[in-house]
């Protein structure tokens, strides 16, 4: 007599899932984040300074800055470039650290 494989049975217990942490630290991409912001916030700071002391001198044309004032609109603006710049500089680490990486393998 031949015996029929019996049909699976349906559990509730989820598969594990192999770890992830070790792409992330093969890449280096705690290392990029922190050189990114670094990069980021001196670059922000370096232009708000610039912009707000006038370090080249009074800049052309007046306008109003209505609510916050000059200073309020330019750390606002400050803060999206070290974001911006922030988050170019860690994508670009991290793509060479993907590059080289993928050289050794």
């Amino acid at each position: 007599m031949v015996s029929r494989p019996q049909p699976a049975s349906v559990t509730d217990d989820v598969p594990e899932r192999p770890p992830t942490g070790g792409l992330v630290q093969a890449l280096d991409v705690p290392r990029n984040a922190a050189i990114g912001a670094a990069a980021g916030l001196a670059l922000a700071v370096v232009a708000y300074l610039f912009r707000v002391l006038e370090l080249f001198g009074p800049f052309a044309g007046t306008r109003e800055y209505p609510i916050l004032g000059p200073e309020g609109w330019f750390l606002l603006l400050a803060f999206v470039l070290a974001s911006a710049t922030a988050l170019l500089v860690a994508t670009v680490l991290t793509l060479v650290s993907a590059y080289r990486l993928s050289k050794t393998l």
